[in-house]
């Protein structure tokens, strides 16, 4: 076990929060312009207002510990906004993939703040509490004002559609529902493995079996439209999760980052489903309707479990590294 003091592991995470914000603005830079919708343009713009401030105060209590932002990490995840615009900008329903992934982003700057809050308590440093909380506040709310556009990113993505193509969405909404539950699968399998912890083990065993039975259930509707899982989607998606498992059990704060980075991957569930309810409703499909909203029942349900779990997860990490 590596020996480190508390102030050293702050020093990362206050490092990891601000590589956050750096991708996090690389996003919202582009978001605007390829939302699609006025009303979604503003929501991004505003909040890269906020983001501005976020990463500066991240590189300010850096330096109040002598530290600066890492040049890799900052490097890497900004290329990885760009890389995610890009990707939103080439899907044929661009908002609401835009709308998902950031719901899920949102979530995954919330965790590594809530993370973030707790070890600098443990190291007495109140400057960085009080940023943390209030950036974790701004999180929440932009995370809650996307929840809210749900609607609207539907509308936009599905405007230009023709009557008669309306299943055929369908259809692509659930194998997107279908790829989606692979990569879960892969990663709780992998956090099952990495992770020796008692609680946490049965917190991702719970949601493997939830998860297996979402997969079965999106199958269904898949065959009852006469559709079929993308076997290209879940094998990019499916090894997506494999990567992840890798990540974690090569990071030194195991605990703490599964919590987040599950935690987020929870709300890409959520905005996933929320979208395909939406366009079953389109669809008219009243059975695809009950099936997302069953499933974002369990999902908001592990997410809540999750977010209970922050505090021991980052206990666990610190831990870990040998911070008494």
């Amino acid at each position: 076990m590596p020996v480190n003091t508390l102030d050293e592991q702050l020093v990362k995470y206050l490092a990891d929060a601000h590589s956050i914000e750096e991708q996090a603005l690389a996003q919202l830079r582009d978001a605007p312009k390829i939302a699609g919708d006025p009303q979604l343009e503003r929501i991004f713009a505003a909040h890269l207002t906020e983001t501005e401030r976020h990463e500066r105060l991240m590189r300010e209590r850096l330096e109040a510990h002598g530290a600066e932002p890492s040049r890799f990490k900052k490097t890497v995840m900004a290329a990885g906004g760009k890389g995610f615009a890009a990707f939103a900008a080439a899907q044929p329903d661009t908002p609401g993939k835009l709308v998902t992934h950031a719901y899920s982003y949102e979530a995954l700057e919330e965790g590594s703040y809530e993370m973030l809050m707790r070890v600098a308590e443990r190291a007495g440093d109140t400057g960085t509490v009080e940023a943390a909380r209030s950036i974790c506040g701004e999180e929440q709310a932009m995370k809650a004002r996307l929840a809210g556009a749900f609607d609207i990113a539907a509308a936009a993505s599905l405007r230009d559609l023709a009557p008669g193509d309306i299943t055929a969405q369908l259809t692509k909404y659930l194998a997107d529902a279908h790829a989606i539950e692979e990569q879960a699968t892969a990663l709780l399998k992998g956090g099952l493995k990495v992770v020796d912890d008692p609680e946490l083990k049965r917190l991702f065993d719970e949601h493997l079996s939830e998860t297996k039975h979402h997969t079965e259930r999106v199958e269904q509707r898949l065959e009852a439209l006469e559709g079929k899982p993308s076997k290209l989607k879940d094998l990019a998606l499916k090894m997506g999760g494999l990567n992840w498992g890798g990540f974690f059990s090569a990071h030194p704060d195991t605990p703490g980052k599964l919590v987040c980075f599950a935690y987020a991957f929870e709300h890409l569930e959520i905005g996933g489903y929320e979208m395909l309810e939406r366009v079953a409703q389109r669809a008219g499909d009243e059975a695809t309707v009950a099936m997302a909203q069953e499933i974002l029942a369990d999902e908001r349900a592990a997410a809540e479990r999750l977010s209970g779990a922050f505090t021991h997860g980052a206990e666990l990490a610190l831990q870990e590294q040998g911070v008494a």
